[in-house]
């Protein structure tokens, strides 16, 4: 039996985002930059998605939207765009948080070493940021906040509406790295407050090289990439057609079946957590009830994650311990320790992500295999005999 239980990492192209991303693979061809009929209509597809990814996250204008080659880029361009912006003008104050992808922590780390001042927010035992700190950490030189929607690791998401608020009537810019929440979970930027957003197609049966930011109409940000004229002179690049028409398709797709989809997850999720908590010395981590429907991140004490994982997929079951872009890291996930976790603790962590493509009989497979491996790989764990012995 097999089983993909990493959906947070990566989803399966969908056959039907395949099939309207084939003309612009084989027949339409043309640079959209082009005057010819094959460019011009390469070009109508570009301005059509455009309007469509517009449409879908509640955005006012189609010229909002700009095409990236993915998340981190995208996040790359919000934040250093909008520093750069403002440093001129005294604004070198960023508030993020202790959890963020590393998209977004790299880059303030980077813009530290550049003289920016970076306020680091705890997170709490439950996963999320308190919108309350974000507003006491404001000060008069902040130039933007960047708190991500929804974690790729715990899945938990966060008051963006609130903090979105706050930081409107503070007059702040704030950008949220939405990668994980879109299509999993209802967004409205206009409603949200939310001035700049990072979105990635591969997260919801996309392909996998493009994304898009969300710049609301009126804010100036540097460009990232320079060049030649494409997404109105902010973004260099020939235009990755076939992809910027799949991540349209693919958001369309998803948002349109989002509630009876997020309805099964949710069921299929807290049957496995309740099972998996059945496991003697396990814990569910961040909040049971502000996570999305198909995240379930568990950690087993006496045991190392990389074997869980080597031993799952064994079993035919492919599962992660963390975010995919530090899969080959020895430490444990920041994303824990934030938390409050300790490093023996963090190290036994899995994490286990579902989509439309998975089922109950799934869940049952699972429910299986992982109580078996976890008192197999503590039948010869000094770890597990020590915590037992305490």
């Amino acid at each position: 039996m097999q089983i993909y239980a990493d959906n947070a990492a990566t989803t399966a192209l969908s056959p039907k985002v395949l099939e309207a991303m084939t003309p612009y693979l084989t027949e339409i061809y043309g640079n959209p930059s082009s005057l010819y009929r094959i460019g011009a209509t390469a070009k109508d597809a570009v301005e059509e998605a455009r309007q469509t990814v517009a449409n879908l996250i509640g955005a006012k204008n189609a010229n909002e939207i700009y095409f990236t080659s993915g998340g981190s880029e995208a996040d790359n361009w919000a934040i250093k765009g909008v520093c750069k912006m403002l440093k001129d003008k005294g604004k070198n104050h960023i508030i993020t948080s202790k959890f963020e992808h590393h998209a977004v922590l790299h880059v303030c780390e980077k813009l530290a070493k550049e003289g920016f001042e970076v306020t680091y927010l705890d997170v709490y035992d439950d996963g999320l940021v308190r919108a309350e700190d974000v507003k006491n950490a404001i000060r008069d030189n902040t130039a933007l906040v960047t708190i991500m929607y929804a974690n790729n690791e715990i899945g938990t998401i966060q008051p963006i509406a609130e903090i979105g608020k706050i930081c409107r009537e503070a007059g702040v810019l704030f950008h949220t790295d939405a990668v994980q929440a879109v299509c999993n979970t209802p967004i409205n930027v206009e409603e949200e407050c939310i001035d700049l957003l990072s979105l990635t197609a591969h997260k919801f049966h996309g392909p996998k090289g493009i994304g898009a930011l969300y710049i609301r109409r009126g804010v100036r940000v540097e460009t990232l990439i320079d060049g030649g004229a494409q997404e109105r002179s902010r973004r260099a690049g020939t235009e990755n057609v076939a992809g910027i028409v799949g991540l349209a398709k693919a958001m369309e797709l998803s948002i349109s079946t989002m509630q009876e989809r997020n309805q099964r997850l949710t069921k299929m999720r807290d049957r496995l957590i309740d099972g998996l908590l059945n496991i003697e010395k396990s814990r569910l981590n961040g909040s049971h009830d502000h996570r999305l429907p198909g995240n379930v991140n568990m950690c087993f004490e006496g045991i190392e994650g990389e074997s869980l994982l080597l031993s799952l997929d064994l079993k035919g079951v492919s599962a992660s311990s963390g975010s995919a872009c530090t899969s080959g890291s020895l430490d444990p996930s920041h994303v824990l320790l934030s938390l409050g976790l300790p490093h023996e603790i963090a190290h036994g962590s899995l994490r286990l992500s579902f989509s439309d493509d998975n089922t109950e009989e799934d869940i049952d497979y699972i429910l299986k295999i992982v109580p078996e491996i976890v008192a197999y790989l503590r039948s010869f764990s000094p770890l597990w005999d020590k915590i037992k012995n305490d």
